[in-house]
């Protein structure tokens, strides 16, 4: 047996023993209640939890992280193709064998005779095959209104805002000048004011998420990723409150305001320091 039909083999038998253990804890006769009282809806927050972990520990480089978080990725798909195929909807080996022929249909370049010669003509081939797999022309393809429907439809929203942002200007839906940008913001504050004092919640959410999506347009002037912003914010904020819990003397909501501020200013500038330091 070569190296690599070892390989294979090994992979196929983890994997079969990690079937085996999802579907025993989805089994009736001595499962998992958590488990068993799970369904493709409640596992969705685990599946863009799970998404989201992977790619922190990409970008931290750990290769133990990834792999771990991989994996906990990895137990949502099992997870979900066992609930349906108990249900006789579609099984594990339809889902890989799915994906499997979709790859080789969509690079012709690798599995057929097909010439290509640059990465943009793959795109290409690639769209005009997914196309007709759904039974629409490459025009209708290529329609601003489908491409932003998917991403809306399909990404976080903070990270669909952007890719509309970046399309819609693409296509001549911008400002003529950064100055345009920070008007519209200044509208769209001021509105956002007013519903505030005046209007239903309903039309407050409608122009929050005006006011949202005109700062992911001024992100996208200056060249800055709205996503990654506000990740850092969440990092630094959950940094100085760790630090202002070590440095109390009680319980956070023990404190009152000024002691809080005290305390989050101190966390403040430790940080800096450390910052700093590392430089």
């Amino acid at each position: 047996m070569s190296f690599q039909s070892a390989t294979y083999s090994s992979v196929l038998v983890a994997l079969q023993r990690l079937i085996e253990v999802v579907a025993q804890l989805r089994s009736p006769d001595g499962g998992c209640p958590w488990d068993l009282a799970q369904t493709p809806q409640t596992l969705v927050p685990y599946v863009i939890e799970e998404a989201y972990e992977v790619v922190d520990a990409i970008n931290s480089g750990d290769k133990d992280a990834i792999a771990e978080e991989l994996g906990d990725l990895l137990l949502q798909v099992i997870l979900q193709t066992q609930i349906a195929s108990e249900r006789d909807d579609f099984t594990l080996e339809e889902v890989a064998e799915g994906i499997t022929e979709k790859l080789i249909r969509r690079h012709p370049h690798v599995f057929g005779d097909i010439k290509v010669n640059s990465a943009a003509e793959v795109n290409q081939n690639w769209e005009q095959i997914k196309a007709l797999e759904k039974g629409i022309t490459p025009e209708q393809a290529q329609l601003l209104s489908r491409k932003l429907e998917r991403y809306a439809r399909s990404l976080p929203p903070l990270m669909a805002g952007m890719k509309i942002s970046r399309k819609a200007a693409a296509a001549g839906f911008e400002w003529e000048n950064i100055a345009g940008v920070w008007l519209k913001f200044d509208e769209e504050l001021a509105e956002f004011k007013q519903a505030l004092t005046a209007e239903d919640k309903e039309h407050q959410q409608a122009e929050l998420g005006d006011l949202l999506f005109t700062i992911i347009n001024v992100a996208r002037w200056y060249d800055l990723d709205p996503f990654e912003a506000l990740q850092g914010t969440n990092r630094r904020f959950i940094s100085r409150l760790k630090l202002m819990e070590q440095s109390a003397s009680r319980p956070l909501n023990d404190c009152d305001i000024d002691e809080l501020e005290t305390l989050w200013q101190q966390a403040k500038a430790e940080l800096e320091e450390q910052k700093n330091n590392d430089l």
